[in-house]
């Protein structure tokens, strides 16, 4: 996206090692206001080992993460809730409460972060974000009753519940048939128009890859390797590159 002069986070020569086992070295990447980036990498690359630095569930080794201005690693326990409670996450396995109906999944972050809401406001809320990810008839469903692709768009809907500025996305396509990914897929796109959301995505797979991004940041041997559009990675004659652009759409 052009014209992106802001950036909501930064990650700067980011570090962390668990044991000898060196996970991210020196990582760096901007997210700016609005745009959606893919970081792309191999399964066990770090990825979600970056995301959960981010959100402060791990302490790098050295390196930087500011969130909206803010370090994340001088942040405390209470300032660590509220930037949680600004950051929606769509987790790899949904993290649907399974005695919870949908209505009461979604009013969960509600009760605990928007304690002054009304039950109509909350209702009113809870609407709006199923009619978003378009399952309104969901209301009163338990997570057994839907299918993979409800729930993840359930999980979704969760995520927006307290209009987010950022959104974190772990592996949203995993474990799905390609026409439900594909509609996933248009889903995280659709949500970014309509709220401006500032979003990283987790991938490898490349469908998923090609219709959110619009910038791919790429993660090897723990480094951000190189950064661009799909279109201008799917173009380069780096072997390391071509590895992922290279596989059939």
């Amino acid at each position: 996206m052009n014209g992106l002069s802001k950036h909501i986070l930064e990650v700067r020569d980011l570090s962390i090692s668990f044991g000898e086992n060196h996970v991210l070295k020196s990582f760096s990447m901007f997210l700016g206001e609005g745009e959606n980036v893919v970081v792309l990498g191999k399964s066990g690359s770090g990825k979600s080992v970056l995301i959960k630095c981010i959100i402060g569930l791990l302490q790098a080794d050295s390196g930087s993460v500011r969130v909206m201005g803010s370090e994340v690693s001088e942040m405390s326990g209470r300032e660590l809730d509220s930037l949680r409670a600004s950051i929606g996450f769509l987790f790899q396995s949904n993290a649907l409460y399974d005695s919870m109906t949908v209505r009461e999944n979604l009013e969960f972050p509600l009760r605990r972060h928007r304690r002054d809401l009304s039950q109509e406001a909350r209702e009113q809320l809870v609407m709006e974000a199923l009619n978003d990810v378009g399952l309104p008839h969901t209301l009163n469903y338990l997570p057994e009753e839907l299918s993979g692709g409800m729930k993840k768009r359930i999980a979704l809907a969760r995520a927006l519940m307290l209009k987010p500025r950022i959104i974190l996305y772990d592996e949203p396509t995993t474990g799905l048939d390609p026409i439900t990914a594909r509609e996933i897929s248009s889903l995280i796109v659709r949500i970014q128009k309509r709220y401006n959301t500032s979003s990283i995505i987790i991938s490898h797979d490349m469908n998923c890859v090609r219709a959110t991004a619009n910038r791919v940041v790429l993660l090897i041997d723990g480094r951000s390797y190189c950064e661009g559009t799909t279109q201008l990675l799917s173009e380069s004659t780096d072997e390391n590159v071509k590895a992922f652009f290279d596989l059939p759409q």
